[in-house]
């Protein structure tokens, strides 16, 4: 279940907002260790720190960091403040934090009532490295800081840039702070926010559920755009329904419900060893020909030769349920180069795998031409 080690601090790697990268000495040797200090308080040089080594044992890619669990010697203090959401529920590590949809929160009220997203597209992906990607589609040419808009004629008309906001769903990482594309793009004005729903927490907005995520969304970060994928860490286990992706199709039945437009993003794959994720991976074609019982516009982007015929042809059977809307993809190798965050999937960069990020784009550029 959990593998637990003392270790003891040697420096200070890195760190980005809500994280902290370790060098740490346990009876194994030396390791690379994660602390969130909102959580367990900052570790320095010299601390005691208690380990849970798990997920380094196993050598796991996204998660493979011995966490860190307490300062023992040197505890943070008591939270300050309201909040009486209780994340992470039952765990030894469950953290309490303010909700927006709470009755202490500052919005309560804004959402007691609140039951539509006005129209607002909703990009929905498997993956949280499809993330930037999307972003990419959908500022195009004119990214946060260009002086230009990502929308529609009216929006460049008004200079008015587009806010996007993205919802982080529970079924990998639970804290956002995991995410250094997340603080990256944020920082650099690409997202208005972060909302953390379910178990999920660290975000800017916390919220109970994907329907309350989305809603907060829209009326407390005012988002034009939401993006709603899990966090930092998809679980698979090469069975058709155990795979923590199909919560995008649940994502979906979420959107409509709420009245947006859900823009489904193919996870399409040229460079994928496994034959189940080549073309479109079966992860999208259960999760939306399944588990998305709402239809929703799903981004078909338009790539050359056989794969891209192969491509066409795999999605063919979600028009069943959804319209398949055709995305070109020239210019967006371009965008996607653009990027402010490193782009990887599944240990794969932009060029290893272009045809999965193009996929992505594809879903944001599409869902920017709905802002018109």
């Amino acid at each position: 279940m959990i593998r637990w080690r003392r270790g003891e601090v040697v420096r200070v790697r890195r760190e980005w907002p809500g994280a902290v990268e370790l060098d740490v000495t346990t009876e194994d040797g030396e390791a690379r260790a994660l602390a969130y200090p909102a959580l367990v308080g900052r570790p320095e040089p010299g601390d005691v720190v208690l380990l849970n080594t798990t997920a380094l044992a196993m050598g796991l890619g996204t998660g493979g960091y011995a966490m860190v669990v307490a300062v023992p010697d040197r505890l943070p203090q008591d939270p300050q403040g309201p909040g009486h959401l209780v994340k992470a529920r039952y765990t030894p590590l469950q953290a309490t934090v303010l909700g927006a949809d709470e009755q202490d929160s500052p919005f309560h009220e804004v959402l007691r009532d609140a039951d539509s997203v006005d129209g607002m597209p909703v990009i929905v992906a498997d993956l949280h490295s499809a993330l930037p990607a999307i972003l990419c589609g959908l500022y195009g040419a004119n990214p946060p800081g260009s002086g230009k808009s990502a929308g529609g004629p009216e929006g460049r008309e008004r200079g008015k840039p587009v806010r996007v906001a993205y919802v982080m769903l529970d079924g990998g990482a639970l804290p956002a702070w995991f995410s250094m594309s997340c603080a990256r793009l944020r920082e650099t004005g690409w997202l208005c926010g972060v909302v953390t729903a379910g178990q999920a927490f660290g975000g800017d907005v916390e919220a109970v559920t994907p329907h309350t995520g989305l809603l907060a969304a829209r009326h407390v970060l005012e988002a034009d755009v939401a993006i709603v994928t899990q966090g930092p860490g998809n679980l698979g286990s090469g069975t058709r329904w155990g795979f923590s992706g199909v919560s995008a199709g649940e994502a979906v039945n979420a959107a409509a419900v709420l009245g947006g437009r859900p823009v489904a993003a193919l996870r399409v794959s040229e460079g994928d060893l496994r034959e189940r994720h080549i073309g479109v991976s079966h992860h999208s074609l259960t999760a939306y020909g399944r588990v998305a019982l709402a239809p929703a516009q799903v981004a078909v982007p338009v790539l050359p030769g056989d794969f891209g015929r192969r491509v066409a042809e795999q999605s063919r059977p979600l028009a069943a349920r959804h319209e398949l809307v055709e995305v070109p993809v020239d210019g967006l190798h371009e965008a996607l180069r653009g990027s402010p965050v490193r782009l990887s999937t599944m240990g794969r960069g932009l060029e290893e795998d272009l045809a999965y990020f193009l996929a992505s784009a594809a879903a944001g550029r599409h869902a920017a031409s709905l802002l018109s």
